[in-house]
């Protein structure tokens, strides 16, 4: 918009620096010849006299003292000529007469003598008729694109002050895409700017409220579940030895993840921005847990990690939480003895890509939708996957076929 702004002056200037050059060159140029022809018609008027009455030596006397600019002579009643003619074969005129040529305007005067008819001849050469005006035209060149410059400056400041504001919304737009809630627009610049920046900045808030609002929804279901969830843990404590080590393990799972539940939503979004882990580290941990299910269900599992950190955009807990349902996926849609892959790699840009695969049925194409699922769960499993990556920068890819499945996060690296 500044590079508009500057343009749109620069021709708006030109345009108006030509309509005004122009026409004053032209009248610079037409001055300076109605000088030189006014010298001249002085020169004429002087001479035309001495000629008729003075004597041919004092003609000659007046041509001397004559201006060097002007080529004048006389030609005698004898045809002799007196001076430097510009031309000597010229007729005699009957009247006064003005002769324009490519080297300059000759002004004839006939003159009656007693003896007989003289000839008065007044020269202006081209150069003289263009004195000084080749200098008044760089002058007045200058003096346009000084004009030209100067409103270019004028401009550019003036543009700088327009789209300041615009640049500054702009870049709260983009802290506010990227997730930085805090992000406000300082109103500033014309009216309709200011507008649009206090409109950013209650959209920014009301967005903070709506996903406060939100969060202390989860938190309060989250807490609700914890009265049941008691109730069952004293159930579960009065049954035999066996069975209850194996539910107090579950109900403590599911207490567990309540918690981060919880916690999740008493966090802020803000807290999540700048977020990252060592994805080999967190997914190695994760594998570790689900190993003993594994194992327990005959599933060969085959892990691939890096032997080096992988730092990638994404908070401990979240993606703990992605690889979860990633797995949890495996252990639910696949039956028992499916083979099983867990791979991480660390980009060369930055970040990592972990697939997990398969070598079960494999799912449909839009399982990765939210609430979408064929095999009668919540279909929210996926979804949790995809804002993961999506939310480090990367994104979710899913490869399914009757042969397998393998799920493709790839992970952004942190912020510098």
């Amino acid at each position: 918009m500044r590079r508009q702004i500057t343009q749109l002056v620069a021709a708006t200037t030109s345009i108006i620096l030509l309509a005004f050059l122009l026409p004053a060159a032209s009248l610079v140029a037409r001055v300076a010849e109605a000088r030189a022809l006014d010298a001249a018609q002085a020169q004429l008027q002087f001479l035309t006299p001495s000629v008729g009455l003075d004597q041919r030596e004092q003609v000659a006397a007046n041509l001397i003292g004559m201006a060097d600019e002007l080529r004048a002579a006389v030609r005698w009643t004898d045809g002799a000529w007196l001076g430097d003619p510009a031309d000597r074969d010229v007729p005699m005129p009957s009247g006064a007469e003005r002769i324009e040529s490519e080297d300059g305007i000759l002004l004839l005067q006939p003159v009656q003598r007693a003896d007989g008819s003289a000839l008065v001849e007044v020269f202006v050469p081209a150069d003289t008729l263009r004195a000084g005006v080749t200098r008044t035209w760089v002058v007045l060149a200058a003096l346009g694109a000084v004009l030209l410059l100067l409103a270019l400056v004028v401009a550019d400041r003036l543009a700088r002050t327009m789209t300041r504001p615009v640049t500054d919304l702009a870049t709260t737009a983009r802290r506010l895409g990227s997730g930085d809630l805090a992000a406000r627009a300082v109103p500033s610049g014309p009216v309709e700017v200011r507008g649009v920046a206090a409109a950013v900045n209650r959209l920014a808030e009301r967005i903070g409220e709506l996903l406060d609002a939100e969060r202390e929804g989860a938190a309060d279901l989250a807490h609700r579940l914890r009265t049941p969830l008691t109730a069952l843990r004293l159930d579960v404590e009065g049954l035999p030895e066996p069975q209850r080590e194996r539910l107090l393990g579950d109900v403590d799972a599911v207490s567990r993840g309540i918690d981060e539940v919880i916690s999740e939503a008493r966090r802020s979004v803000r807290e999540g921005i700048g977020a990252g882990c060592d994805a080999t580290a967190v997914v190695g941990e994760r594998v570790h847990f689900w190993s003993v299910l594994a194992e327990e269900e005959g599933r060969p599992l085959e892990v691939d990690l890096p032997a080096v950190p992988a730092p990638v955009r994404v908070s401990a807990p979240d993606l703990r939480a992605a690889v979860d349902a990633l797995l949890g996926n495996v252990f639910a849609h696949t039956p028992e003895g499916t083979s099983m892959s867990v791979t991480v790699r660390a980009a060369t840009a930055g970040g990592a890509r972990l697939v997990v695969s398969d070598t079960g049925p494999g799912m449909p194409e839009d399982a990765v939708d939210r609430g979408r699922s064929g095999t009668g769960s919540t279909g929210l499993g996926l979804d949790i996957v995809r804002r993961t990556a999506e939310g480090s920068g990367g994104g979710l890819r899913i490869t399914s076929s009757g042969s397998g499945t393998a799920v493709t996060m790839e992970l952004g690296p942190p912020p510098a």
